[in-house]
């Protein structure tokens, strides 16, 4: 890892009108960051709170399940919504939608997603190895919002493989359109989740982008990684994604870092329970309890990672029907069970490295603007 000379005491980071303090910024996660769990996680802990990815055809096309996703609690604000698209006429006209009907106060551009299913068609990561399109779908997305005052951001991977490094140009591209803000998770696409993050490669984005904040993504899984990130790359702000799985109370942890505080105590088993149990209240309030547990079901493994949970308990706890079921076996719990030591660590799907699904001749000329396929309909990923 590179280390630049840089400190904590930075200017507070500011993404448009909007002070985002601490410097944290939740990621959109497939299937994760939902009304339910976004409430769960700003109840530890200030900072950008950003719903799953949604894409610009359903948005336009008025999806019901697209719209239901793009729900926001009344007390969120500012009310952040990633983007993603594969042409600049669809994604200027969902962006006109979303700022005529006042449905969010930020906007974050998808160039990140690695699954075949977006990359195959052009788009997700692998959309910004075409240097022009890329510079028109974000042009059009900034002129869209600018009457609006709504800040548009980008996301994106250092690129497609290790062959085609994208990061560099596609920052500087956004930061010639107008974007407001650029983050990079650190891996390229082919890497998918696995390995290590390339905190290298944000230090060298920092350098390039200069005018506009730059935050780093990747392998932030404790407030001591969020301050590492910072000290080594000179980055403007944290991006945390699978960190924060099953332990919302991460953002807590990372509020109390960034202000120069001791980190609260993490919850023994029975606060952890608590814990839990507040994120179903808040799914069977967005859902209804039959789509909320079979959605809590997923989270079960995160949860408990660590703790002397047996094995029947947990294949129970899988399988869990409704809330009088959930508490009846969290109160068998020993909840007296400190956290664990060993549950600190990474957590959320690592998955192999493998070769990126393109449309082809994908990576015969940069420079073409050929419009990919249009994008599914599949709104968070």
């Amino acid at each position: 890892m590179v280390h630049v000379t840089a400190t904590l005491a930075k200017p507070a980071l500011r993404i448009g009108p909007y002070k985002v303090d601490p410097p944290v910024v939740l990621a959109p996660m497939a299937g994760i960051t939902n009304l339910a769990f976004r409430k769960l996680c700003r109840e530890y802990g200030a900072g950008l709170y950003v719903c799953e990815m949604i894409t610009a055809r359903a948005v336009v096309e008025r999806n019901a399940k697209t719209l239901h996703m793009m729900a926001f609690d009344q007390a969120e604000y500012p009310r952040s919504m990633q983007l993603y698209g594969v042409d600049p006429a669809t994604m200027a006209e969902a962006v006109k939608i979303i700022v005529g009907e006042g449905w969010a106060d930020h906007i974050d551009t998808n160039w990140g997603c690695p699954v075949a299913k977006v990359t195959r068609k052009g788009g997700g990561a692998a959309l910004p190895f075409k240097r022009k399109l890329f510079g028109q779908i974000l042009a059009a997305a900034v002129a869209a919002a600018e009457p609006s005052g709504v800040p548009v951001t980008a996301k994106f991977r250092i690129g497609i493989d290790d062959e085609h490094h994208t990061y560099l140009d596609a920052g500087r591209i956004a930061e010639e359109e107008g974007a407001a803000a650029v983050a990079l998770h650190a891996r390229t696409a082919a890497q998918r989740y696995s390995g290590t993050a390339s905190w290298t490669h944000i230090a060298r984005l920092k350098e390039t982008v200069r005018s506009i904040p730059v935050l780093g993504n990747g392998d932030i899984f404790s407030a001591a990684d969020a301050l590492a990130m910072l000290r080594q790359t000179g980055c403007d702000g944290v991006v945390v994604g699978r960190g924060c799985l099953g332990r919302p109370w991460l953002f807590g942890e990372l509020e109390a870092a960034f202000a120069g505080r001791s980190a609260p105590e993490p919850p023994n088993l029975g606060g952890v329970a608590h814990v839990l149990r507040r994120h179903a209240e808040l799914l069977v309030q967005q859902d209804g309890e039959l789509k909320a547990m079979r959605d809590l079901r997923k989270h079960m493994s995160w949860y408990f990672m660590g703790f002397p949970v047996g094995a029947q308990p947990r294949r129970r706890l899988g399988m869990v029907g409704s809330l009088s079921e959930l508490d009846d076996l969290l109160a068998e719990l020993d909840h007296t069970a400190p956290f664990p030591a060993d549950a600190q660590g990474r957590r959320g799907r690592q998955g192999s490295p493998g070769k990126v699904t393109l449309p082809h001749g994908w990576l015969n000329d940069p420079d073409d603007e050929l419009t990919p396929e249009a994008e599914d309909m599949h709104s968070g990923g």
